[in-house]
């Protein structure tokens, strides 16, 4: 059958977040908060262990008493900021707003990158006809981050987890997105890099393909075989 509908998820396949290094200079610069270069790397580390930055390395271990807001951190809003938080809590910052600063940081479009190839490809998906819609665990409104960065017109639907209180891999998520752009669920190709979490839209007859989540200088190039897989 042909594909006549992409569905892209949204970290690590078409966007990567900044390094948490980056991500912590940036928050201790805004509010102004003095830490040597060595301790703000050593902290930057300690977060990225405990996976405290969303989009960045999942945790090394969940603590015992997030375990049960970890799973369903995709949810909700509120359970996707108390996660997150929740983990960073579990580093020593010398500065008790560095918490809520470091959750807002990553919703800022500058935090995030585009693939060098997410915009030719979307382009040409737009250009061949096939729909386009982003699929994503998510607790935030990403929308403002594919505009700042000019992907949005390429943009048919989002169907985003946490406004439909449903996280990959369940396939309602996919069917939502499927039902958005008028296909049937076998005519449309699933584009991720979680074989869990993306590995879903298989249960409900979608293709999948993977990618895999890495530093956008390391990943030039994987999203264009998804312009062959259309034809």
């Amino acid at each position: 059958m042909t594909v006549r509908a992409v569905l892209f998820d949204f970290s690590g396949t078409l966007f990567r977040i900044e390094s948490a290094e980056r991500w912590l200079r940036a928050v201790l610069a805004e509010l102004e908060v003095p830490l040597s270069a060595r301790d703000s790397a050593l902290a930057a580390e300690a977060l990225e262990r405990a996976g405290a930055l969303p989009g960045g390395a999942h945790p090394t271990r969940v603590p015992d008493h997030l375990a049960e807001l970890w799973a369903a951190r995709d949810r909700t809003a509120r359970l996707h900021r108390a996660a997150f938080t929740g983990l960073a809590r579990e580093v020593p910052l010398p500065d008790p707003r560095l918490y809520d600063a470091l959750y807002a940081r990553h919703m800022t479009p500058s935090a995030w990158r585009p693939y060098a190839d997410a915009a030719e490809v979307l382009a040409g998906l737009r250009e061949r006809g096939v729909g386009v819609a982003v699929v994503s665990n998510i607790g935030w409104d990403l929308r403002p981050v594919f505009r700042a960065h000019g992907l949005d017109v390429y943009v048919d639907a989002y169907v985003l987890s946490y406004e439909h209180e449903i996280q990959k891999p369940d396939p309602r998520l996919f069917a939502v997105a499927c039902d958005a752009l008028g296909v049937d669920p076998r005519e449309a190709l699933m584009v991720g890099d979680n074989p869990v979490a993306d590995g879903g839209a298989a249960g409900l007859g979608c293709a999948v393909h993977f990618v895999e989540h890495l530093p956008v200088e390391r990943r030039p190039a994987a999203l264009r075989p998804v312009l062959g897989l259309v034809g």
